[in-house]
């Protein structure tokens, strides 16, 4: 049978880093395929990479159809919860999947029975049968905090800084958190300045991310110590200093390396 693509599957899950794809390729051309790729009708739902290594290299590899799915929500639930079970995820992945869990949960909840239909049943798919198991165990409940960060086996306080990363962090910082450059503490703490600080903070390396969220907690306990009192507005006026210096040299540094001949050109 044929294999399609869904690309918004292949785009939900962060994919591998060229050093565990690599490891992947490695393990296939070695030991095969043992596990099964994981269909939904004619479309690949797990096994992105496998099918990917597979088909170049000629290895054979098994598939299995899933049928409790009845929709794309289902199969993002599923995925979700594949990858919240796997000890590779990292704290910020596995909170930010857990927050996807609670949107997608919410949504399911909030449609009509009317609204639930087998229009996004892809090609080749059977209609999908409630099991026993939906039967006895009802859809979890993640509209808490809490039940969001047992979900994700990481404290609620990192949901709440993971929430405020993905409110407010530039593109860049959120990278850098997902790299691992920087903690969810420190990039949530870093993500409440400004864009254009933030930016910055990030070129300057890991050590200026670090220095960057150092002065806005020492900006906050000011705010928090000192009211508006003169002594109070001096203190926060020093910080500023402080924080716009930093900037200033992660800007310098940024020219400087623009401005270094690029070596091995031919």
């Amino acid at each position: 049978m044929s294999i399609l693509i869904n690309q918004d599957l292949l785009a939900y899950i962060d994919p591998l880093t060229p050093d565990e794809y690599e490891a992947l390729e490695r393990s296939l051309r070695s030991e095969g395929c043992r596990d099964a790729l994981v269909l939904w009708g004619d479309v690949l739902v797990d096994g992105h990479n496998r099918y990917s290594i597979c088909t170049r290299h000629g290895i054979p590899y098994r598939t299995i159809q899933n049928e409790q799915f009845k929709s794309l929500e289902d199969v993002h639930l599923w995925m979700i919860d594949q990858h919240l079970g796997r000890r590779s995820v990292s704290d910020f992945q596995r909170g930010v999947l857990a927050l996807r869990k609670k949107d997608i949960l919410a949504s399911k909840s909030r449609a009509e029975p009317s609204e639930k239909t087998d229009d996004t049943q892809p090609s080749g798919a059977a209609p999908a049968q409630d099991s026993p198991q939906e039967a006895n165990h009802p859809v979890p409940n993640l509209s808490s905090r809490e039940a969001v960060a047992k979900a994700a086996r990481i404290s609620s306080a990192a949901i709440t800084q993971i929430e405020k990363i993905q409110k407010s962090a530039a593109p860049e910082l959120v990278a850098a958190v997902k790299s691992g450059a920087i903690s969810i503490n420190a990039a949530a703490t870093v993500a409440s300045l400004p864009l254009e600080a933030q930016v910055t903070a990030v070129a300057g390396g890991k050590k200026e991310l670090q220095q960057a969220a150092r002065q806005v907690r020492a900006a906050n306990v000011v705010e928090r110590t000192e009211p508006e009192t003169p002594e109070g507005v001096i203190a926060r006026l020093k910080q500023t200093v402080i924080t716009l210096q930093a900037e200033n040299a992660a800007l310098k540094a940024q020219l400087a390396a623009l401005s270094q001949p690029a070596s091995g050109s031919q």
